[in-house]
């Protein structure tokens, strides 16, 4: 049953300013703050470090270097490649070489500039082509493979047609509201208690108890909330939690790391740009026959989170598509840019795009309509009139509960599908300077960890005598709405308002050995820890109640409107309030603990098969455009979106997620461009140079549906994930803006569109002066195949 459609929990804190984030918190005495100094090359030899101007400015305390960490001096959670102050080299612009702590957030800044560092420069590796050419890569390449693709691609048959390409996507920064921040201190007994804007408080203990050299058990880490997240706060808060408790145990004093915005952007990760080169084979009705893929991700100077991230593109290369024959290679460059990291969608997006250039370059060089093309090729199981094979990952895992193929039909009737494609046509066989372009995609988005032991969730609830209740989870609330959720899941089990339930800030030390609030896994696992423990409470309490009831039968009971009551005599009921004071009179126990792990997941990389998700979340879009052709500027017309969250926990908060999501794709996909300097210096680090979708961008006609009557089998309350699913949507953004630029060369067969990833106003214009065939401004040509054999 879809649960009721509440306000965000801190909703009004935020619109009011009242919400208290990391930084906000009311300073306690003595604290210093610290900041980096950073390097101004990409790749470079450390050959002197000159403090002593730096200790010479007032209110400077300390300049932590490798020396005074008394544990391992590294801040990653599992590669261990990352020094958290580095030793003998620097590896992109921005590495922070030391960090200079003081009285004042001022007095650390001019420490820091007073900071006189000697380099070497060595050779740097900036893009992916050169990483390519080079070898210069982090792991071997991994691969997935179905069938036999290369049978088809090197011997096609009558009436088979073999295209090879090439597609790049470009980086994203976060740009979360609230810029990385942690403080920290160390009590006289050596404990550390640390609140940091984290997605992952328990690796960052992890990294904290690394760096200090203590048991976990000695660091505390608190996260209260952040003002967004997207991924960015998974891996690359690790570093500033550890500097600030290092520098809390250096000085004996509390610590505070804060970058300003500009700071942020030049040292922390992206999301991962990638090249991918493909062959595809296809019939003469547009139905893919086999694919040949090979990714190539920007991991940057250190691994990070880039391999998995790879490895999830691999799983999307077919989005919704099924490809009998398969075959797809992921490989991570190691460049001297920051370290890449996770980002909504995790690597998602990147092989899903490539699913749509591939589809769309069939459907043109038929001389189909892609939308007719995307139809043909969705998963369909026996139940939609296809059978095993087509409801089957090049992995290996069904397509169960394949809500796809209603998802496009409702979706194409509802948004006028026909009709708007014959009123596009009219449009644009006006002539004039513009036209139009309309596109509908498809998402299929695997929902669970790649890494089966991050599928798990524990939680505490505490009942008091007066009948209120703490709720503590493993999940961090990022604006996402997870403790809005979390609060129905336990109000609904327990039968209670959920005004009268306090969801408690992120602590390891309620709740242990957490995952990080990822992987749109949040609601998922931590709804399974919090229902399960409500459930023990519950049970408890029905003993009680069925006593004062009068009743024998406490399996028989029903908590719900504040009362406990018989199904089968609702009249007959006791208030929840005093079901409580009864049981802490009879010494019955009020806390319980919840745990859960995903069922049946398997994953075996070696052959490239298994069961890596616990289901799929669907959705489509579709989306009109129109584009100048004289400037290369548009404007999205209109967007109507169909997506499948299950039993919507809260529609409200579910419905924002997929407006928001929509909103960030569509940025990564036309207007948020990253740029390097041939140096390697991040140029775009400002709001001003860095442009993000603003209301302006968002089109009037805005329309977000979710399926209805669409329970999930085996989830938390029939519901399911919503958090990454729909940035994909937006593939119907690119998708349209090429359908436009088709518009403006000559129709029928053979045509082909080159659109840049971000399609900025720029990369418009580029690609609608090549199909005009301008000079000089045609696409390069394909290569043959998809890559040298390495």
């Amino acid at each position: 049953m879809t649960g009721p459609a509440r306000a965000h929990e801190s909703a009004v804190a935020h619109v009011t300013g009242r919400a208290v984030y990391t930084d906000d918190q009311h300073p306690p005495t003595g604290q210093l703050s610290a900041r980096p100094v950073l390097s101004p090359h990409a790749h470079a030899r450390i050959v002197a470090v000159d403090t002593t101007e730096a200790l010479a400015v007032p209110g400077v305390v300390v300049v932590l270097g490798p020396e005074h960490v008394p544990g391992v001096n590294d801040c990653t959670g599992h590669a261990a490649d990352e020094e958290l102050l580095p030793t003998d080299e620097v590896h992109h612009v921005g590495h922070a070489v030391r960090w200079v702590v003081a009285e004042t957030d001022e007095a650390a800044r001019r420490g820091a500039a007073a900071v006189r560092v000697g380099y070497e420069p060595l050779p740097a590796v900036l893009d992916v082509d050169e990483a390519v050419a080079t070898g210069s890569v982090h792991a071997p390449p991994a691969r997935i493979e179905r069938g036999t693709p290369d049978d088809v691609l090197d011997a096609p048959g009558p009436g088979v047609h073999v295209l090879a390409g090439e597609v790049r996507t470009g980086a994203q920064d976060h740009f979360y509201l609230e810029t990385h921040a942690a403080w920290a201190h160390v009590d006289a007994e050596g404990h550390v208690a640390c609140t940091v804007s984290t997605q992952h408080p328990s690796e960052t203990q992890l990294v904290v108890a690394k760096v200090l050299g203590v048991p976990r058990s000695q660091v505390v880490v608190t996260c209260l909330r952040m003002g967004g997240g997207f991924g960015g706060k998974e891996s690359q808060c690790h570093p500033f939690a550890a500097l600030a408790a290092l520098a809390a145990l250096v000085t004996g004093r509390p610590v505070r790391v804060r970058l300003d915005r500009g700071t942020d952007m030049v040292m922390t990760g992206k999301r991962h740009p990638f090249l991918a080169r493909y062959r595809v084979a296809c019939d003469d009705d547009g139905r893919l026959l086999a694919l040949d893929a090979r990714l190539v991700s920007d991991g940057g100077w250190s691994m990070d989170l880039s391999l998995p991230v790879t490895s999830r593109a691999m799983f999307h290369v077919d989005n919704a598509y099924a490809v009998p024959h398969l075959r797809v290679t992921g490989q991570v460059a190691r460049t001297n840019h920051v370290s890449h990291t996770a980002f909504r969608g995790f690597g998602g997006p990147q092989g899903m795009l490539v699913a749509e250039e591939v589809v769309d370059r069939v459907a043109r060089h038929l001389g189909l309509l892609p939308e007719v093309v995307r139809e043909r090729n969705l998963y369909r199981g026996p139940e939609d009139g296809g059978d095993i094979e087509r409801s089957t990952t090049h992995y290996g895992q069904r397509v169960l509960h394949n809500r796809q193929p209603r998802i496009w039909s409702e979706l194409s009737t509802r948004a006028g599908l026909a009709g708007r494609r014959a009123e596009v046509a009219r449009a644009n066989s006006g002539g004039g300077a513009s036209r139009r372009g309309l596109a509908i995609t498809p998402v299929k988005f695997g929902i669970s960890f790649t890494k089966s032991q991050y599928n798990q969730a524990g939680a505490l609830v505490l009942v008091y005598v007066d009948g209120s209740v703490q709720l503590n989870h493993g999940g961090t609330e990022m604006g996402q709405g997870l403790h809005a959720k979390m609060l129905h899941v336990a109000a609904t089990t327990l039968g209670v308002r959920p005004e009268r339930i306090r969801a408690m800030p992120t602590a390891t030390d309620k709740v242990p050995n957490t995952s990080a609030t990822a992987a749109s896994s949040g609601a998922d696992l931590n709804g399974q820890a919090v229902l399960a423990a409500c459930s023990t409470v519950r049970d408890r309490l029905a003993v009680v109640a069925a006593r004062l009831l009068g009743r024998d039968a406490p399996e028989d009971l029903v908590f719900a409107d504040e009362h406990v009551f018989p199904a089968n005599d609702p009249g007959h009921r006791v208030v929840f309030d005093d079901v409580v004071a009864a049981a802490y009179d009879e010494r019955v126990s009020l806390s319980a603990t919840g745990y859960y792990r995903t069922p049946n997941l398997t994953w075996d990389p070696g052959a490239g098969r298994g069961t890596p998700f616990h289901y799929f979340a669907f959705g489509a879009a579709l989306t009109e455009v129109e584009v100048d052709g004289f400037t290369g500027t548009y404007r999205v017309r209109a967007v109507d979106v169909l997506h499948d969250v299950g039993d919507s926990l809260n529609p409200l908060v579910d419905r924002g997620q997929v407006e928001g999501g929509f909103v960030q794709g569509m940025g990564w996909l036309t207007t948020e461009e990253c740029v390097w300097s041939p140096d390697g210096r991040f140029l775009t680090a400002a709001p001003s140079t860095y442009t993000i979708p603003t209301i302006a961008e968002v089109p009037e006609h805005f329309e977000v549906h979710l399926l209805a009557d669409a329970p999930q089998e085996r989830t938390v309350l029939g519901s399911k994930a919503v958090g990454e699913p729909p940035f994909m949507l937006a593939l119907s953004v690119r998708e349209a803006l090429r359908d436009a630029v088709a518009a403006f060369g000559p129709a029928g067969p053979g045509q082909q569109v080159a659109l840049a990833v971000p399609a900025t106003p720029e990369a418009v214009l580029a690609a609608v002066d090549a199909v005009r065939g301008r000079a000089g401004s045609a696409p390069a040509a394909a290569p043959d195949r998809p890559f040298a054999q390495q």
